[in-house]
């Protein structure tokens, strides 16, 4: 199995998964043109995705997504709540299936696992992906942790760990109030050291990939997500990866 970002942030995100001949794509929040540029950059066509999944609605996970589909007749999995939340978006996409927050199902030859975290959105959901021998385990746009979300991320072999911001540089910036308050909040991102935080109590004696995603451009710098993830496993700072708005990162092998 292996994993791949067309681009992290809240200008847009895609994460795929691969494993065989089935390839699977997280969120889509870059426009049709650019979408393919990004897959081809990682040198996937749209007609070789055996589907797009969602995590939530929120434009930079959402907004690609439909048309995506509907271009190139791709089935797509998203929760309840998310699909009626923007039901005239996916007018005209063929193959819609909704997916229960806490039943894993199959695609191809992966086995997807979702689970519910604290955002504000309708039913957000992230998931884990195995296929069989391996997990990739992946937390994003969530404002706090819980018991359930650190279960499922714990023993994973590789992780795509949201680090969103700075506390200091985002109550410092030039955010009004109430944003601040949104991105900080229970129901908003992921901070450097909450993840940091997140990662200390999970069992990472697998763990082959350790990638920070969703990185704030006003708000975060590389280096201190990278420093604070590092101080919570004790590994060496060039070990652990970031997820870049402009690029995402390039394929990871799970061995």
């Amino acid at each position: 199995m292996r994993f791949a970002s067309l681009g992290s942030g809240s200008e847009g995100n895609g994460l795929l998964v691969s494993a065989g001949r089935t390839q699977v794509l997280t969120d889509c929040g870059f426009g049709l043109q650019d979408t393919i540029a990004r897959l081809a950059s990682l040198g996937v066509s749209p007609e070789q995705l055996s589907g797009i999944i969602v995590t939530h609605e929120h434009g930079d996970h959402i907004g690609g997504v439909a048309r995506l589909a509907r271009k190139f007749n791709l089935p797509v999995w998203l929760t309840h709540g998310t699909l009626h939340s923007r039901k005239k978006t996916f007018a005209g996409v063929a193959h819609i299936h909704e997916i229960d927050p806490h039943l894993a199902f199959g695609i191809g030859g992966i086995e997807i696992i979702p689970y519910p975290v604290p955002h504000d959105a309708a039913e957000p959901v992230q998931f884990v992906f195995s296929d069989g021998a391996r997990r990739l385990g992946v937390l994003t746009d969530a404002g706090c942790s819980t018991a359930h979300i650190e279960q499922m991320l714990s023993g994973c072999d590789a992780l795509v760990l949201e680090c969103n911001h700075d506390t200091g540089m985002l109550m410092e910036g030039d955010y009004p109030a109430s944003l601040k308050q949104r991105v900080g909040g229970r129901l908003g991102h992921l901070n450097n050291q909450e993840s940091a935080g997140i990662l200390s109590r999970l069992d990472v004696s697998k763990l082959q990939h350790l990638i920070a995603a969703h990185l704030s451009r006003k708000n975060n710098l590389p280096e201190l997500a990278v420093r604070a993830l590092c101080g919570a496993i004790g590994c060496e700072e060039s070990w652990v990866g970031v997820a870049t708005q402009e690029a995402g990162f390039a394929w990871r092998e799970i061995v």
